[in-house]
């Protein structure tokens, strides 16, 4: 067996030894003081094996996956293989999000109490809304928002109300959106690795956004939404700086601001933006223009809100308050700073573990001058960026729990690392069979 492949199967073992004492270690913990608030930690899920309508679809996307992804990626033109690459993401998230029924697993989904669309009738007057959505962040005071809205800026909630207003209203559509839009996330990392890394390294990332295990929770779930947002930004700012084009510049800077106003977490993109900012940065000297809208663009959508009434530092102020109100101040940290990590094994997969030491080991040989390097130094400059935003996430104490469905913006940019790994057909197998399993042994409604 080849060292690297041995090594390989070594890192994806730890990983599995890490999520094995998570749950047993989890178990002990919720059977003894019950402070951890979930059914089946460390994910916020119960034990409930199930088949459901979405199986033979989930099967066979899988199977075709496998067996023709790695050999498409390779072949297909590239303007056909993003549709291509959209449109398996699409159905590979649609058909494990059935295993649970449409009602359950889709339309059901953004109804329940924690949601959005319990709250799209207090939204009748927007900018009324806007201007009073603080005084309702806090437990005890009048009309608290559910958890959902309290834990995230407007524009998570104000994204359901506008597609009530254009007659897209309930949790059909909204599931329809979120998984829809979140799975066109896949594609912008495929353009953002192509235009910073060569377009060898984007075809082989393909399959492994495909197949992600992720899926189980990008449907359905508005966090995939998100990170949909939040990977396009980036990957307008990697055109940018390698097109030098200030239109794209601008579109980034736009979505970016929109990022932050859609999750408080998501101000930590700014680490994966600054990785492309740094590959790109010949393309800014080349056009210093490019600094214009690269300062001005984040600032649209943040005056806007500032303008409409909504402060967003007070309200994040107000969040941690929220946040140590509840079952975030009861869960303890000790458990979750290293559960977490588990979590995020899970929703990436043993193939992105592996990868990840590939991505290490990339950049431990080409160390000194990293970004002129090569494009596989490149690649894993960017994905360690994300590793980097993910545990600072993980230290702040922000993210107890859920971070399978939280960090979903962060685990799209550590797919790409699988690119590095050899024998992509088994790797796909290995994250094909945890994403099926996961979702028919367990049930991860939150």
């Amino acid at each position: 067996m080849p060292r690297g492949l041995r090594r390989d199967l070594y890192t994806a073992g730890a990983a599995v030894l890490l999520v094995t004492a998570a749950v047993l270690v989890g178990r002990h913990i919720q059977g003894t003081s019950r402070t951890l608030f979930v059914h089946w930690p460390p994910l916020l899920a119960s034990w409930e094996p199930h088949l459901g309508p979405g199986t033979p679809a989930a099967v066979l996307v899988a199977i075709a996956t496998v067996a023709y992804g790695p050999t498409l990626a390779a072949r297909l033109p590239w303007r056909a293989l993003l549709p291509a690459t959209w449109g398996a993401a699409t159905a590979w998230i649609f058909s494990l999000a059935l295993v649970d029924g449409w009602h359950r697993g889709v339309a059901g989904r953004l109804t329940t109490r924690h949601e959005y669309l319990q709250v799209v009738d207090r939204f009748h007057d927007i900018p009324a809304a806007l201007r009073d959505f603080s005084q309702h962040i806090l437990l005890h005071s009048p009309d608290n928002w559910p958890a959902h809205i309290a834990g995230h800026p407007p524009a998570a909630t104000l994204t359901f109300v506008l597609l009530d207003r254009i007659g897209l209203g309930g949790g059909g559509w909204a599931g329809v959106w979120c998984i829809t839009v979140g799975a066109t996330a896949c594609l912008a990392v495929l353009v953002t690795i192509r235009a910073l890394a060569g377009e060898a390294l984007a075809r082989r990332a393909a399959p492994y956004l495909v197949l992600a295990p992720a899926a189980v929770w990008m449907g359905t779930s508005a966090d995939a939404y998100f990170a949909a947002v939040a990977a396009w930004a980036v990957a307008l700012l990697a055109l940018a700086v390698t097109g030098r084009s200030l239109l794209w510049m601008g579109a980034s800077g736009l979505l970016l601001g929109l990022t932050c106003y859609l999750s408080y977490g998501l101000t930590l993109v700014a680490l994966i933006a600054a990785a492309v900012l740094t590959l790109g940065r010949h393309g800014i000297r080349g056009r210093p223009a490019l600094l214009v809208p690269l300062l001005a663009g984040p600032a649209v959508v943040p005056t806007a809100f500032t303008l409409a009434g909504f402060d967003w530092w007070e309200a994040y102020r107000l969040l941690v308050t929220r946040y140590h109100q509840g079952v975030g101040g009861i869960r303890p940290y000790g458990y979750w700073v290293w559960a977490n990590l588990a979590c995020t094994v899970l929703i990436t997969g043993l193939a992105t573990a592996a990868g990840l030491r590939r991505a290490g080991a990339v950049i431990v040989r080409h160390r000194g001058n990293l970004p002129d390097r090569t494009a596989e130094v490149r690649l894993a400059l960017l994905v360690s960026a994300a590793l980097l935003a993910l545990l600072v996430a993980d230290l702040s104490g922000m993210s107890k729990a859920e971070t399978e469905r939280i960090w979903l913006p962060f685990a799209m940019w550590l797919l790409p690392a699988c690119a590095f790994l050899t024998r992509p057909r088994a790797w796909l197998t290995a994250q094909a069979l945890l994403a099926l399993l996961l979702n028919h042994l367990l049930f991860t409604g939150w």
